[in-house]
């Protein structure tokens, strides 16, 4: 779709009266910039915070006024509370306990809502791209359900989401009532995306609000069901994203992704610092390509150097999960769409993620860590 489109969709916007029906929602300055892919649109309405559940029906306005216009196959259409500058910052609400437990005597701050059907809801961080988060965060989902739980995994790289591809998923996901989503499945696993959204080379020029506004209608508007527990792969780094998912999602804790080298542990460490300066605990620390296998000689290379996750989770005293290795298996099943916990379910790189997986289950829920009997993806 062109410019001219988009002029027409702010032309029919104009029709939607404001908020106690003064002036129209884009002199008023309530739209955001209009993205457009495929024939549809997607943009947020700026309102206060205070106001926001009673302005639904303004929503629900603007989005039936752009699907109206000549060529608009859909519409998203989300709520947000922009902060103006200067304003209060709110505290961050205490941790996701599963126990319900609380800790201290400091006053006690509003409960983030949580998800319903979902139990358990952790977060797959790094500080820097380029380590494997993504690739990390789809195989310790898919060893979880390889464990016996009811798995999850949403993909909160608005940016450069990945799952599609890791998960050798196409195709759009159906909405039902109510503009529930129905989430993408594959090998056993219910999975979000944007990357089901937008086309795969489409560039997402978002700022902030919308991202926060697209993370949490993917998280609170999907058909979930019941699940014990939803990876959630975040963005590389400490930014908007990270924050909106730790401030407003009730954690039950962090995983944080590392390579050995020197750099990436830096990194690594901003990522820990801010899930603890907003309350979310730290489960543990991965580090990954760990080391190289020759597959002809068998010889090991420490190519990232070796060890500096393992140190550096113990400087902060949280677990160390474990070491995954640099190899060409987890590297062609990934981009295939098969990662390696389903293409060999019985290989040692299999095993060392399902492993990791029951330390994370055990971190995050205080169940003791055991062995799980063989199970076979259809």
């Amino acid at each position: 779709m062109t410019d001219v489109t988009k002029s027409a969709i702010l032309e029919k916007l104009r029709t939607v009266r404001g908020p106690d029906l003064e002036g129209n929602i884009v002199d008023l300055g309530m739209v955001s910039d209009i993205f457009i892919s495929d024939g549809k649109a997607y943009f947020s309405l700026n309102v206060p915070a205070a106001r926001a559940r009673e302005l639904e029906p303004l929503r629900a306005a603007a989005e039936k006024a752009v699907k109206s216009v000549d060529g608009v196959k859909g519409a998203l259409v989300t709520l947000t509370a922009e902060k103006k500058a200067g304003a209060a910052t709110e505290a961050p609400p205490p941790p996701h306990s599963p126990a319900g437990h609380s800790h201290g005597a400091a006053p006690a701050r509003p409960a983030k809502a949580g998800v319903p059907g979902i139990s358990t809801i952790i977060a797959v961080a790094s500080g820097k791209g380029g380590v494997g988060k993504s690739t990390t965060a789809v195989n310790l989902a898919l060893a979880m359900k390889a464990n016996g739980l009811r798995v999850g995994i949403l993909d909160a790289d608005v940016y450069g989401p990945s799952m599609p591809r890791l998960l050798g998923i196409s195709g759009r996901p159906k909405q039902i009532e109510n503009r529930i989503i129905v989430p993408m499945e594959n090998y056993g696993i219910k999975v979000m995306s944007m990357g089901f959204l937008v086309d795969e080379g489409t560039a997402m020029i978002w700022r902030g609000p919308m991202v926060q506004s697209a993370l949490m209608q993917m998280l609170r508007e999907v058909a979930w069901g019941d699940l014990d527990v939803l990876v959630v792969d975040m963005p590389p780094g400490t930014g908007d994203a990270q924050l909106t998912m730790a401030q407003q999602v009730p954690l039950t804790g962090a995983v944080i992704v590392s390579t050995p080298q020197d750099l990436a542990l830096i990194d690594a460490r901003k990522g820990i610092n801010m899930f603890k300066k907003v309350e979310v605990p730290v489960l543990g620390v991965v580090e990954n390509m760990s080391y190289f296998i020759a597959p002809d000689t068998g010889v090991r290379y420490d190519i990232f150097g070796h060890g500096g996750a393992k140190g550096e989770a113990e400087k902060i005293g949280a677990p160390f999960l474990g070491e995954v290795p640099l190899t060409i298996a987890i590297r062609e099943t990934s981009d295939a769409g098969t990662p390696v916990v389903v293409s060999d379910p019985d290989g040692p790189q299999a095993r060392v993620y399902r492993e990791i997986a029951a330390k994370v289950w055990s971190a995050a829920t205080g169940a003791p860590t055991r062995a799980a009997p063989a199970i076979v993806f259809e």
